[in-house]
């Protein structure tokens, strides 16, 4: 339930200007997940959400910036592999839907899509050229 409900936070900040807990709770409400504010409190600091003065000059919820996503990616990764053209990354536990929501925000060339449950995640690459180069660089992203 944790991750569907963190994957939903970051559908919702991206469709809406959230600028309070309170309405990002009542926003999940209306996608039928009835929480509390201190969980809506700590999924925004599990997500490492910031808030940042939109056009209008209201602050509101927003994915970080790459350096952040991917500080957040990095940290939630345990492994990474890959077999023909599909790289698999092993998470910690209960973090797989965040890293790839994290993944996709990124931006990655030879990306064709990306699938997460609990603990993985699948991303399917063009060629597996493709996927040894993108192991390659997280690998050197996560243990330099």
């Amino acid at each position: 339930m944790k991750n569907k409900r963190q994957y939903k936070i970051l559908d919702i900040i991206k469709l809406h200007d959230v600028e309070t807990q309170e309405m990002l709770q009542n926003l999940l409400l209306e996608y039928g997940f009835k929480v509390t504010q201190a969980t809506v409190s700590r999924d925004i600091k599990e997500l490492k959400l910031i808030k940042r003065a939109g056009k209008n000059g209201v602050y509101r919820y927003e994915v970080p910036e790459e350096s952040s996503r991917q500080n957040f990616f990095v940290d939630s990764i345990v492994n990474v592999d890959y077999a023909i053209n599909t790289v698999v990354l092993k998470c910690h536990n209960g973090m797989a839907q965040a890293a790839c929501a994290a993944l996709d925000s990124m931006d990655y060339k030879n990306i064709i899509g990306t699938i997460a449950g609990d603990d993985t995640i699948f991303a399917l690459m063009r060629t597996e050229n493709d996927a040894a180069e993108l192991v390659k660089k997280f690998r050197e992203m996560i243990w330099g």
